[in-house]
């Protein structure tokens, strides 16, 4: 009794309870992002998600690896709550960021809140010229005008390209142009998490690389994590910190990033090589009956 009494009185000498104590280790320690063993059903009838549980920390970059239609997307827009526009809901399990339940708030809270999503395809305004599109990510801030031309400057220097083409109409730059403009977007809302959905699609190899290199300056010297949904697998591990792999909207295998890019299964159904070198399509296919993470 007297030494908790001794404790309390030192805390107490610094202003802090146990309480206090307690709550700072768990933020700590705690993951940014937990998605909880997840179901997702569209319509009321269509289960896409069975399941799916992540984390990614503070200041981590994750990879989200499956061919399409494995639920990508669909995990994405649970945890930005744009699964409402769909018809479809988190029906079980839950989603707290920064020790907070998210699933249940409206899309502009969550963004509010820091955690933004990148969606596949672009979706740039076209009528709009590059600058024009890059300011409303900062619609949701209320900051003065010169706080949002300090991060219009910041983007510029991550992006330069878009400093070329600031004044140009946003439908009529390039697809490599417009990726780094709707990720130049969402860092005008300060985000803590960015959700990156598909970024390679469409892109050529040498534009891929240039804009993977920028998310991990991002992360490395912005502090921005992120959650990157992809089916490069090649690119994905190159930057990530731990992966996830999702099949029929399960979680199917996960670990290391640097693991994952080793392993048999990985090497053979994302980035095409086994044990004896690169296999054809229908190889592959037929290979896929056998998966030792299925057996």
């Amino acid at each position: 009794m007297r030494t908790k009494r001794r404790e309390r009185q030192t805390f107490s000498a610094f202003g802090l309870t146990l309480r206090d104590i307690k709550s700072t280790v768990n933020t700590a320690t705690a993951p940014l992002l937990t998605v909880n063993n997840i179901e997702v059903v569209y319509d009321h009838v269509i289960l896409v998600l069975k399941g799916v549980s992540l984390e990614v920390p503070t200041g981590g970059i994750v990879a989200l690896l499956g061919a399409n239609g494995a639920g990508k997307t669909t995990t994405l827009k649970a945890i930005s709550s744009l699964l409402k526009a769909e018809r479809g809901e988190v029906t079980k399990g839950q989603i707290t960021y920064q020790n907070e339940r998210i699933d249940r708030l409206e899309p502009s809270i969550v963004v509010k809140r820091g955690v933004i999503q990148v969606m596949e395809g672009r979706h740039a305004f076209g009528h709009l010229t590059c600058e024009e599109n890059l300011l409303t990510g900062a619609y949701t801030r209320g900051d003065s005008r010169s706080a949002m031309h300090r991060d219009l400057d910041m983007v510029y220097a991550y992006f330069p390209r878009l400093a070329e083409r600031r004044h140009a109409k946003a439908g009529y730059v390039s697809g490599g142009e417009q990726q780094m403009m709707v990720i130049g977007r969402a860092l005008m809302a300060r985000p803590k998490l960015i959700l990156l959905d598909e970024p390679s699609m469409g892109l050529a190899p040498q534009l891929v690389k240039e804009i993977f290199d920028i998310v991990l300056r991002l992360n490395q010297e912005e502090g921005v994590s992120f959650l990157l949904a992809e089916q490069n697998a090649t690119v994905a591990l190159r930057i990530a910190n731990y992966g996830y792999i999702l099949e029929n909207g399960r979680v199917v295998l996960d670990g290391e990033a640097a693991v994952l890019h080793d392993n048999e299964d990985v090497k053979e159904f994302y980035l095409g090589l086994s044990a004896s070198g690169r296999r054809s399509y229908r190889d592959v296919k037929h290979y896929h009956r056998r998966k030792r993470w299925l057996a």
